[in-house]
């Protein structure tokens, strides 16, 4: 299999952006579907209604996303992030899982988290390359989407130290 053709298109700062930023893109659409039931698979309430806040704040940021694309004049589509296809997966067996539901809201929350250091790390990466390129502007919103996904992450250690707590230890 050749793979010439598809590396010799990475051969800037900025075609290695724009690729991160397609494949930001197909992570974000991917999450925006599997949110959802993650929500539904929750029994604790603060867990279920955060899956749906942390929601809405995906769905801006494919929004930025494509903010980001077109300020770069590309178009935020053509790659599927295989990396979020297999987090995803994994949080569905998690949703599959017979436990209790204590448990498996805890499970829920250690899938979703390994969602959010994936983004967390993608979003450093493309933010990095904006700045490298001498793009502010899209630093600055690529930083701003990296923040909200730190905070989410933070926000799942607080449910998940507050469902331990309710879990009797023996």
């Amino acid at each position: 299999m050749n793979h010439t053709k598809e590396m010799s298109k990475l051969t800037t700062l900025q075609d290695l952006l724009i690729h991160s930023v397609k494949d930001l893109y197909s992570a974000e659409t991917q999450l925006v579907k599997a949110l959802p039931k993650m929500s539904k698979a929750a029994s604790d309430p603060v867990l279920k209604k955060g899956f749906l806040t942390h929601l809405e704040e995906t769905e801006f940021h494919v929004i930025r996303l494509e903010q980001v694309a077109a300020l770069l004049d590309a178009s935020p589509r053509g790659l599927s992030c295989k990396a979020m296809k297999g987090l995803i997966e994994e949080g569905g067996e998690t949703i599959k899982e017979e436990a209790e539901p204590g448990i498996k809201d805890l499970a829920l929350i250690a899938a979703a988290q390994k969602i959010e250091h994936y983004e967390i790390s993608g979003y450093g990466s493309a933010r990095a390359l904006a700045k490298a390129i001498g793009n502010d502007e899209i630093a600055s919103l690529l930083q701003t989407t990296e923040d909200e996904e730190g905070a989410t992450d933070k926000k799942l250690t607080t449910v998940a130290e507050k469902i331990v707590a309710g879990i009797p230890q023996s």
